[in-house]
């Protein structure tokens, strides 16, 4: 998923070292997370050595925060790697050895990892043919999915949404043509599983009289549509990401892909098969995590970072803790 917004990235140097990881700038932030214990003073993890990796947007680092912060808790040694520029350093660094633990998404491993176009509607079992792919070609376990889903979706200001009665992508596909108008970004207009394709699987093909007319899209950069769709100016109706923070500060309303066009990216804490056959107690303790995010969640926790100007650090720790897992 999120390889469609930090572009995957040419690795120019080995990521098979320490220094060669440094080198690439997957560089160590050791200490950025916040020291805490379990309650009780458990430890399952005492003598545990563990490399925790993410992608270097928001959502990527607070994962990797939280799981640093809660495994630290937890008794092993932590060695921060969060923040690896772009997809491919992060997924090298594990497929090297050189990271355990990494939050990752099924859309990403189905699509870019293995070059796969079938659309798997059913998060369930996409997630199930992702996790056999990995274990067979990498030895790389994919934990039980999270309960979020940061996928495309097309979203509306609140008071477009009650005008309209739309909850719905088939409700918008009903509207009079010259409401359907939609601002989207250059990259999700051209994708084989973008726009184009998900306005002919709804009946209103693009660029003809009764569908989408091209003079009814606005392409713009990412960052802009959520604006412009909540001010329902130039469009009612903008791409957005489904955890994203803005979704819940503008007070937009996410519809409904009823015909269930896109992918799902649930996000999933892959672990490489040695340690979790080594540590098998971080299904426990990485599932204790997982079952607890949710779209509002996530929504919520990057508002903080993206938003708020808070410290992904700070909001891991402060969610753990409010959360009872830490203390």
């Amino acid at each position: 998923m999120r390889s469609r917004r930090a572009r995957v990235v040419t690795l120019l140097c080995a990521l098979t070292a320490a220094i060669s990881l440094a080198g690439c700038g997957l560089v160590s932030s050791s200490g950025t997370f916040h020291d805490a214990s379990l309650p009780g003073g458990d430890r399952p993890l005492d003598g545990a050595k563990l490399t925790v990796t993410s992608k270097s947007f928001t959502e990527g680092v607070l994962l990797g925060k939280i799981t640093a912060t809660y495994l630290a808790a937890a008794g092993a040694d932590i060695t921060d790697l969060t923040g690896a520029p772009g997809s491919a350093s992060s997924r090298q660094a594990q497929l090297n050895g050189d990271a355990d633990v990494l939050w990752e998404y099924t859309g990403t491993g189905w699509v870019n990892y293995h070059n796969e176009t079938e659309i798997i509607s059913d998060p369930g079992e996409l997630w199930q043919r992702v996790h056999d792919v990995e274990k067979r070609d990498h030895n790389l376990e994919w934990l039980p999915p999270a309960n979020f889903n940061d996928t495309y979706a097309f979203g509306t200001s609140t008071p477009t949404a009650d005008r309209l009665k739309v909850k719905s992508l088939s409700d918008v596909a009903a509207l009079p043509v010259p409401d359907r108008t939609f601002c989207v970004d250059d990259e999700f207009f051209s994708r084989s599983d973008g726009f184009i394709p998900m306005l002919e699987k709804y009946g209103i093909p693009y660029n003809t009289a009764n569908g989408v007319p091209s003079g009814n899209v606005t392409r713009m950069d990412a960052g802009v549509v959520y604006t412009a769709t909540a001010k329902s100016s130039p469009c009612n109706f903008g791409m957005v990401y489904t955890t994203d923070g803005r979704v819940k500060n503008l007070n937009l309303v996410v519809l409904d892909d009823d015909k269930k066009f896109f992918l799902p990216y649930s996000g999933t804490a892959v672990v490489r098969g040695e340690i979790i056959d080594r540590y098998p107690q971080l299904r426990t303790l990485l599932g204790t995590i997982s079952e607890r995010l949710t779209d509002q969640l996530m929504q919520e926790l990057n508002g903080r970072v993206d938003i708020d100007g808070e410290d992904p650090a700070d909001v891991a720790y402060n969610w753990l803790k409010s959360e009872g897992l830490i203390e």
